[in-house]
């Protein structure tokens, strides 16, 4: 480490964070090129949601067993394993020639985006002193905060004027160099004494999630019978109903439900999966709408959509204040609900809007939404005991990725419901309105698990800073 004079709680950390902004930023140019992915597979551009739903599913599967992962074959093995793996996939994206194989391949990604996610924290708190901890993450937080502001440009530029797949391809050297500065200053340190692996656990959870999620995905589509969504739609709830009764009996569960008990934590999962359902439907329906209807580039569409991250950035400097004068309650009924209006506000762009407005509109609904991401992080762990940090973490990361995920199987539905009631192939301008206004809907829902917490739920936290109270989860919500 000395050889480029840098301390550990400043190098460790910028070495992780390349990885995972190399992860944050390949989530989002993808977005800005779905319209341009489905023709050059000839494929409907709706159908593309599975190449997000798939990624994002495949993250909540794989998350549980990483930390296991890591504490069994150490640290810096599983780190330098998921940036491999996830390079893999992005060279295999590019590849892709038929829209499964994208689904495939992005699902590879996933694997490898797993492990890098809560890996790469378990590096920075295994290796780096205590006193230097709130430093170390603060350096963490800044792929997560860059990656989708740099995104949407990013991808729009490159498939404007260049290719789309050289979108993948450009990981390529940037996982070379993660692998390299993993191998040479990061420790392979790992657990002593590490619990079996709740692979039955693992299985049923894994079979419940992606039964439910690909089965509502691929409803209203043509690539699949009425009857194979069907049977994954039962598949799944059947999976899931099994390993309740297995968590129930399980002392090492790698879902651990118990922790629903919790009223901060229920009203974190619950609440807060309706409120990403349709934050994570943004992503998906705004660049179709800006490219499909109004008729942009895919750059042009990408220098609209990354104002909603600007505006989560400019959030975390007064998040914490805010909280502490308002109170967690108050912020999260009533944010919710104007989170929710702006969601629904996206439904009054039309060609003619000015580029500006919509920029306006995004960049103030980002601001909020980082608001509510940081309440929602903070307030959730308010009562877990230190002893069940490590499965709280997993669980609300599942649950955030699998919401995520639901947003855009959502989204894709209505779109598809819409396009088929008319008897037509191609969406119409009002099609994208009545999703907007469909997934606000949804996000609005949450506001029913916020008015029954206490009056002074998270006042024990008012001297604290939020966006710290769970590291990991500064990297996993979007802006």
């Amino acid at each position: 480490m000395s050889r480029l004079n840098l301390p550990a709680h400043i190098l460790i950390p910028l070495i992780v964070a390349c990885a995972l902004f190399m992860e944050q930023v390949d989530s989002t140019v993808i977005t800005t090129s779905l319209p341009a992915i489905a023709a050059d597979l000839h494929e409907d551009p709706v159908a593309l949601k599975l190449a997000l739903t798939s990624y994002l599913l495949s993250l909540a599967v794989f998350i549980p067993a990483s930390g296991w992962a890591a504490d069994r074959y150490g640290a810096r093995t599983v780190f330098r394993a998921a940036i491999v793996i996830f390079t893999l996939g992005s060279v295999l994206c590019g590849l892709s020639t038929s829209l499964m194989d994208f689904v495939l391949y992005r699902i590879i990604q996933g694997l490898g985006g797993a492990m890098m996610v809560p890996v790469g924290r378990l590096v920075i708190l295994r290796s780096v002193p205590k006193s230097e901890l709130v430093s170390a993450l603060a350096w963490l937080t800044i792929p997560a905060l860059l990656g989708p502001v740099f995104g949407p440009p990013i991808g729009g530029f490159i498939t404007t004027y260049f290719d789309w797949r050289l979108i993948f391809f450009i990981n390529v050297p940037i996982g070379i160099l993660g692998v390299f500065l993993a191998t040479r200053f990061i420790e392979n340190v790992r657990a002593e004494d590490v619990p079996p692996l709740d692979l039955p656990g693992l299985v049923l959870s894994g079979t419940g999630l992606c039964g439910l999620v690909f089965g509502f995905a691929l409803l209203g589509q043509d690539l699949a019978p009425m009857s194979l969504s069907l049977a994954a739609l039962g598949i799944g709830a059947v999976a899931l109903a099994f390993y309740v009764r297995h968590a129930r009996r399980t002392p090492h569960a790698v879902i651990d439900l118990n922790l629903l008990r919790h009223p901060t934590f229920r009203a974190g999962v619950v609440g807060g999966s309706f409120f990403r359902i349709g934050i994570g439907a943004l992503p998906f329906l705004l660049p179709l709408m800006l490219q499909l209807s109004f008729g942009l580039s895919p750059f042009a569409s990408g220098l609209i959509t990354f104002a909603a991250a600007a505006g989560a950035i400019a959030m975390k400097v007064t998040a914490a204040p805010i909280l502490r004068r308002i109170g967690y309650k108050r912020v999260l009924v009533g944010n919710a609900v104007i989170c929710a209006a702006f969601v629904a506000a996206t439904a009054l762009f039309t060609p003619h809007t000015p580029h500006w407005v919509m920029m306006a509109v995004l960049l103030v609904g980002g601001f909020l939404r980082s608001l509510q991401f940081t309440a929602l992080n903070a307030l959730g762990y308010a009562e877990v005991e230190p002893k069940e940090m490590s499965s709280a973490t997993s669980f609300a990361s599942v649950a955030q990725q699998v919401s995520l995920s639901m947003g855009v199987a959502l989204a894709g539905f209505v779109l598809e419901l819409l396009r088929t009631a008319r008897g037509e192939t191609t969406m119409v301008e009002s099609d994208f309105h009545t999703a907007f206004l469909v997934v606000a809907a949804v996000s609005l829902l949450s506001v029913i698990s916020f008015v029954v917490l206490p009056k002074n739920a998270g006042a024990e936290l008012s001297g604290a800073k939020p966006e710290l109270a769970d590291p990991r989860s500064e990297v996993q919500n979007p802006p």
